[in-house]
């Protein structure tokens, strides 16, 4: 198989992957968004899409953030690094990002509020 036939499969596969996963928030209530969390509580991060991030804070909680406008490397497999002052995550906290096989972060990009999202 021709070396672009073979990312274009593999890219279909990861597509067919994520798409296919249940959504961690369905079934859950959204409260009232807060500035900042406590790092010592969640689990995380995971990222969904360009626009969603989540925190697991327990079997039933999880925040919600995202970004301050667009931040292009925000893509699922990516690794967050995280600048964190004291013990909490906080809404215009910078972050980068790592692409999976690249060594060099991105620009920085800043969180938005944190939405809990609770099974009721």
């Amino acid at each position: 198989m021709p070396r672009l036939g073979r990312f274009a499969a593999l890219a279909a596969l990861a597509l067919t992957l994520v798409a296919g996963r249940d959504d961690p928030l369905a079934g859950r209530i959204a409260g009232t968004p807060v500035r900042c969390i406590g790092i010592g509580l969640v689990q995380g991060p995971t990222i969904l899409d360009a626009t969603t991030i989540l925190y697991r804070q327990s079997g039933k909680r999880v925040w919600r953030t995202g970004p301050v406008g667009p931040c292009p490397q925000l893509r699922p497999l990516s690794t967050i690094i995280v600048d964190i002052y004291g013990g909490q995550l906080c809404r215009n906290d910078r972050f980068r990002l790592i692409e999976p096989g690249l060594s060099i972060p991105s620009p920085s990009c800043r969180f938005t509020d944190f939405t809990p999202y609770d099974k009721p």
